[in-house]
């Protein structure tokens, strides 16, 4: 099986459906549907049931995370992320495949895949285009759900990969690291509501929306586009770099698009805007709306 991008950070369809073709999804290589939709719109799981990758399982986002916390999707301890993709047939030694079915054609996958490499799993990969483009390009799909052999998996958080308020509120002064944000242009800047919250963002930090990354296709553009992107925004690879967003999803795009430009070591903030706007001073919450209400 041929390499494919860095560290196979991404796999194409035509690979994944020659894997699937052969036999090879197993113990050696998981597929996992990572997909989430807002309750009202789309049932992920129930569409997975119906129609999925051969061989696939379901990653359950809303499972894999810490229920204790007051904010979405925050990171699981290291014995419940060990827990759960064990029971789903990962091992260590296991090369994982994540995709979604969100129509711009990757949105939860990169938040599954970051998961992955922040507790110490290298062999994960994001498929390139998505569900979406694997339909449309034709190759099978099934209802019949697999029950894969448990593993064991061992976890180990990298510190590293993930930053805290504390760090974040520290790097406002210190400016230790550099900040993107990945939300929409009108919650970055605050003229428009973010999902209910008030919006704005936090000092210093630059804005890429997440979409940016992705072709009118849904696949990931090229490695010299993205590094124009960052370029443009004076986002130097070389030096620190902390992604962060809504609620910790689509900063992993951010993470995502600079490991294809051989950084392997953005941070992603967890608790990103939710956390951040209800515990950050209201002199640490960069909002246009406010000021032009003063």
């Amino acid at each position: 099986m041929a390499r494919q991008g860095l560290s196979r950070a991404l796999v194409t369809a035509a690979w994944l459906a020659e894997a699937v073709r052969a036999g090879r999804v197993g113990a050696g290589l998981r597929v996992l549907d990572a997909s989430w939709y807002p309750p009202k719109e789309r049932n992920a799981r129930q569409e997975f049931k119906e129609r999925h990758i051969p061989g696939a399982s379901f990653f359950d986002i809303e499972e894999c995370r810490d229920k204790s916390s007051p904010y979405d999707f925050m990171l699981p301890s290291e014995s419940h992320f060990a827990d759960y993709v064990g029971a789903l047939g990962v091992s260590n030694d296991t090369h994982v495949v994540v995709y979604d079915g969100d129509e711009v054609g990757t949105f939860y996958a990169p938040r599954a895949w970051w998961m992955f490499r922040a507790f110490g799993h290298k062999e994960v990969s994001v498929l390139n285009g998505g569900f979406k483009n694997w339909l449309k390009e034709g190759h099978p799909v099934t209802a019949e759900v697999t029950q894969p052999t448990p593993a064991v998996f061992k976890a180990r958080l990298n510190k590293a990969l993930v930053k805290t308020f504390e760090e974040m509120v520290q790097n406002v002064s210190s400016l230790k690291f550099q900040v993107v944000d990945s939300r929409p242009e009108g919650r970055f800047r605050g003229t428009e509501l973010d999902q209910g919250l008030e919006s704005g963002h936090i000092p210093g930090a630059v804005n890429i929306p997440f979409h940016s990354f992705l072709s009118e296709t849904g696949h990931e553009k090229s490695i010299e586009e993205i590094q124009e992107i960052f370029r443009a925004k004076k986002v130097d690879l070389s030096k620190p770099l902390t992604a962060t967003c809504r609620k910790g999803v689509t900063a992993c795009q951010i993470a995502l698009a600079a490991f294809l430009c051989g950084k392997r070591d953005v941070a992603v903030y967890d608790g990103s805007w939710s956390e951040w706007f209800h515990r950050a001073p209201p002199h640490y919450k960069v909002s246009e709306s406010k000021r032009s209400k003063a």
